[in-house]
């Protein structure tokens, strides 16, 4: 894996993008990161978590999970999720995240890379259950940023706190923005 210097050196000098997180970064938290548009993001999001030193899980459908990438993507922090399957899900990483004494995970709400209004509640419900702020980080190709501007607390009020969150999202442009919807 590469360090926090060379992963910030890839990130700002070589890709270009500037990182500006205004929120302190708890020791338990979900980070949800959008727009969601390319397979990039993912790599984007690994320099970024490598540069600020702190190793953030997130989950990916099982099907990428083959040998030999899954055993890459499990050192990573990857956690195989199969998607067929809805049963318990956010119970179990809830209890997990309530039992650890860190506990970071990235999630992209949109769940998927195209444009859909519909996104996936997972985030918010792991988030409600083991009363873990939300990170709002935007990611923007346009200003080539990385940003985290709010810390969301859920509610329980699932339709008001996601109108909160679409709109906060709305300010970042995706590498391809057509495919980005709120």
């Amino acid at each position: 894996m590469i360090g926090g210097r060379l992963s910030r050196f890839i990130l700002q000098k070589w890709m270009g993008f500037t990182v500006d997180v205004r929120v302190p970064l708890p020791p338990k938290f979900i980070a949800a990161l959008a727009p969601h548009t390319s397979n990039v993001d993912f790599l984007i999001g690994q320099l970024y978590s490598r540069s600020i030193n702190t190793p953030i899980n997130f989950m990916m459908k099982r099907e990428w999970f083959f040998w030999p990438l899954g055993i890459l993507l499990r050192r990573m922090g990857g956690i195989p999720i199969n998607r067929s399957k809805h049963e318990g899900l956010t119970d179990q990483i809830a209890r997990k995240a309530m039992e650890m004494d860190e506990f970071r995970l990235c999630i992209t709400p949109e769940g998927t890379r195209k444009a859909t209004t519909e996104w996936k509640r997972g985030f918010y419900y792991i988030a409600l259950k083991a009363d873990l702020p939300i990170l709002l980080y935007g990611l923007d190709y346009e200003r080539k940023l990385i940003a985290c501007y709010e810390t969301f607390i859920p509610t329980g009020d699932y339709e008001a706190d996601m109108a909160k969150i679409k709109k906060y999202f709305c300010q970042f442009k995706g590498k391809y923005p057509e495919r980005f919807a709120v």
